[in-house]
């Protein structure tokens, strides 16, 4: 959605956003390498400042401190590998995995449709998304995770490989910071649920898969809770063998609209566009409960779709918000994966 003002309403100014030709992010005025440097050092030191000198990742997988011992697999485990002590215990066969079985991979699906450029915080959702991944990536490259990346445009779904270290974490960023915006109005036969069916399809190695998106689909004015979006169900899919952080991003004149006086409200996605009076307190009051209506039947379908979900927005400190999250999501893993009866950590 996008506000323009009437052409002889000057004072609206500051509420508009027009379509965007470039990246908002601050980064891309800078060289490349010294943008994403500049940006990891933010991030990673504020973070430590959150964390508390914490270098964990944000999934705590087998193998880590949580639990270094899991039942064994016949077939699929290697003989060499079984911790006799723990088996001895428990009297039931158990092996610890090596460094390398536990390196997990992350793939992060990043929806640049035109929705995504609206923003009036100075940044625009596309981009804020693209600072989340940042943020994610940097925690998992610490670790030693591989990290790809899907791109979904209305045209086309874009596959960036999965890599280790930071310099293919770079390389990743600056393809995503550079990668062309999408005009308004484009189409395409590819959706936010067809982008998550993708995501599905990477089942190589086990790990996290992360959707960053506004979760709007065109043509979708559906307010009620119990009626699923079409992209609830690939999401419940991708959600059985992965686990899922979904981030939402918003902006903040999505869920509170200003008092600007008469602007036109449009669909970058679809034909739709009409004249508001922003002025008419009742209108902003109705438009506000639509909102918030739309935000949280999101929130119900992601709660019953079974996976973690964070919202962003433009007029918010990012880093902190996710900082915040990943300590509370580390307290809930940490509870969920503890280890079989009888076995110590």
């Amino acid at each position: 959605m996008q506000f323009e003002p009437p052409a002889d309403d000057l004072g609206a100014v500051e509420s508009v956003l027009r379509e965007p030709t470039r990246a908002t992010i601050p980064l891309h005025k800078l060289a490349p390498e010294a943008a994403l440097k500049r940006l990891e050092l933010t991030i990673v030191r504020r973070l430590e400042g959150f964390l508390h000198g914490d270098h964990r990742g944000l999934l705590p997988g087998p193998g880590s401190e949580t639990n270094d011992a899991r039942l064994y697999v016949p077939g699929q485990d290697d003989v060499r590998k079984i911790d006799w002590a723990v088996t001895a215990r428990t009297q039931s066969p158990h092996v610890r995995d090596t460094v390398a079985d536990r390196e997990l991979e992350v793939w992060a699906l990043l929806d640049v449709t035109p929705s995504m450029n609206w923003g009036t915080g100075g940044v625009t959702k596309r981009d804020l998304g693209i600072a989340a991944i940042a943020t994610i990536g940097f925690l998992s490259q610490r670790m030693g995770d591989r990290f790809g990346g899907l791109v979904m445009r209305p045209e086309e779904i874009k596959r960036l490989p999965a890599r280790s270290g930071r310099n293919a974490l770079y390389g990743l960023l600056r393809r995503l910071l550079n990668e062309p915006i999408v005009p308004d109005h484009s189409t395409g036969p590819y959706s936010l649920a067809r982008g998550i069916e993708q995501l599905s399809r990477l089942q190589r190695r086990r790990g996290m898969r992360i959707v960053v998106s506004d979760f709007l689909t065109a043509g979708d004015s559906e307010l009620d809770p119990n009626i699923e979006p079409d992209w609830e169900r690939p999401m419940k899919q991708l959600a059985v063998r992965n686990q899922v952080l979904a981030i939402e991003v918003v902006d903040k004149r999505e869920i509170e609209f200003p008092d600007v006086g008469d602007i036109l409200i449009r669909d970058p996605e679809t034909d739709f566009q009409r004249y508001v009076n922003t002025g008419d307190s009742g209108a902003r009051e109705r438009m506000d409960a639509a909102s918030a209506a739309q935000r949280e039947r999101i929130r119900i379908s992601l709660r019953r779709a079974g996976v973690a979900h964070i919202q962003l927005r433009t007029d918010r400190d990012w880093v902190q918000d996710i900082a915040r999250f990943v300590l509370a999501y580390r307290r809930v893993a940490g509870m969920l994966h503890q280890p079989p009866q009888g076995v110590s950590k």
